[in-house]
């Protein structure tokens, strides 16, 4: 049997869980996925009004995002809706008590996507932010391509996608990515005054319902034709189908820099 690699500490009607699989970067895997969901549930169960995500770090990463070694090379869509990671960003907007995540380090990739889909964002001052589909040649998916450009703006949302350069702390606070950052010593005291206390104090019934509404209304807001779900699933057939996704992932555990050869053309219709 695997060993436990989350962490789950209930205080005073707050849970505090904890990555800790920092030996491989706490990297969202399979089981990483399956057992924050499990915390997840275990915390609303327990009737807490907030739940604090945060990770063991090494080498200063939060979370080097997907396990790259869980991507599939068959074809199949590597974000599609049943993957672990994809239910564990739903578990997490949908859970009906506000999750706050404290990133205290580096956060790539999909763990950008979780942060983001959680209520709130505090961070170190040292902490940094990076999407990084685009250098392992992933099409990144719909609904978290979404969750950028509800939270940053279409501009700054594209250049993370673009580029895949990571963004600082300031910066993130500047374009409201976070919420608040501060020396990583200073955390904790951070969200014991501007989190937990104004969540044990106030009605959870009615913070409740309000994070029930910013979903319904967060969805609305995004909704498009059949058609258009229809064409954003054919670009990204062409990729994860293709060399270039493939080669992404056998430079990745080569360690070397990926030879792309893909044209934008080859998306023409």
């Amino acid at each position: 049997m695997s060993e436990q690699i989350v962490d789950l500490r209930i205080d005073d009607r707050i849970a505090f869980i904890t990555m800790q699989d920092s030996e491989h970067f706490n990297c969202l895997s399979e089981q990483m996925c399956g057992e924050l969901i499990s915390a997840i549930n275990e915390a609303y169960a327990s009737e807490c009004v907030g739940i604090i995500i945060s990770a063991e770090c090494k080498r200063g990463v939060w979370s080097a995002g997907h396990n790259i070694h869980e991507l599939p090379t068959d074809g199949s869509d590597p974000l599609a809706y049943e993957v672990p990671m994809e239910q564990l960003l739903r578990k997490v907007q949908d859970i009906p008590i506000p999750v706050i995540a404290c990133a205290n380090g580096t956060v790539w990739g999909g763990a950008c996507d979780l942060c983001l889909s959680c209520d709130m964002i505090v961070a170190s001052d040292k902490a940094t932010f990076a999407i990084t589909p685009a250098k392992i040649g992933i099409p990144y998916n719909a609904s978290g391509i979404m969750h950028f450009i509800n939270q940053l703006g279409i501009n700054k949302a594209r250049e993370m996608f673009f580029t895949a350069n990571p963004i600082t702390a300031e910066d993130a606070l500047n374009v409201g990515l976070v919420n608040h950052i501060a020396p990583e010593e200073a955390l904790p005291a951070l969200l014991e005054e501007k989190f937990c206390a104004p969540l044990r104090r106030n009605s959870v019934l009615s913070v409740s319902a309000i994070k029930r509404q910013f979903r319904i209304l967060s969805r609305a807001a995004s909704t498009m034709s059949s058609e258009s779900f229809e064409r954003i699933n054919a670009y990204r057939t062409k990729v994860y189908c293709g060399e270039d996704y493939k080669e992404g992932i056998t430079a990745f555990f080569e360690k070397r820099t990926p030879q792309y050869r893909g044209k934008a053309s080859d998306l023409d219709e």
